[in-house]
């Protein structure tokens, strides 16, 4: 009885985690061929041009010592553009550039701290540079978005880690399938190590 209950317990969590995560499994599935099979697909879908939003001054001086992610948190808040961010001083200093990371439309801060001047450009959206940041967008950090999606792919790990043991688990239940099912397990782990072993 119980080991009924378990097994449909089983079969019905395996079946509805894969419904719910469908999304992040299409997601992942696509952009992995995007960035596999470059050369399958037109120009136009890597094409992601910089377009000038505006021109600026920012009324504010930083300090000498200020450090290029302090100076790109500030500029960001000026701007109503919080958010996860990457800032790079040129070796000369006279160029901080700070990228706002966003999976559709990322945006791009030219800071000359000499006269305050700001460019702000933006990214156009392009199927493959969309599916790359959403593959690559992972940790977590300051801003609330960046964690629900650092624990949704958490969330994705483990069920894929209940999906293989959960599948394990139903393979074995029906002798009838046992014997093929060892040989297409053994199939598998064989190509793996080979492919390892031979990249």
């Amino acid at each position: 009885m119980f080991g009924s209950m378990f097994s449909r317990l089983l079969r019905q969590t395996h079946m509805y985690l894969a419904l719910l995560l469908t999304p992040w499994v299409l997601l992942y599935a696509l952009s992995t061929l995007a960035m596999t099979h470059r050369s399958a697909f037109h120009p136009d879908f890597y094409s992601t041009p910089w377009e000038k939003v505006s021109d600026q001054v920012l009324t504010a001086q930083f300090s000498a010592d200020a450090t290029p992610d302090f100076m790109g948190e500030e500029i960001l808040k000026t701007l109503d553009l919080e958010g996860n961010f990457r800032a790079v001083l040129s070796k000369d200093k006279k160029t901080l550039t700070v990228i706002r990371n966003d999976p559709v439309s990322p945006r791009q801060i030219t800071y000359t701290p000499a006269d305050g001047h700001l460019l702000i450009e933006k990214q156009n959206f392009a199927v493959q540079p969309f599916l790359e940041r959403m593959h690559r967008r992972r940790g977590f950090g300051s801003f609330a978005a960046d964690n629900a999606w650092a624990a949704s792919v958490d969330f994705v790990v483990v069920a894929m880690i209940f999906w293989v043991l959960s599948g394990l688990w139903m393979w074995w239940e029906l002798k009838i399938t046992r014997s093929t099912g060892l040989v297409v397990t053994l199939s598998g782990v064989a190509l793996f190590v080979a492919l390892i072993l031979t990249s």
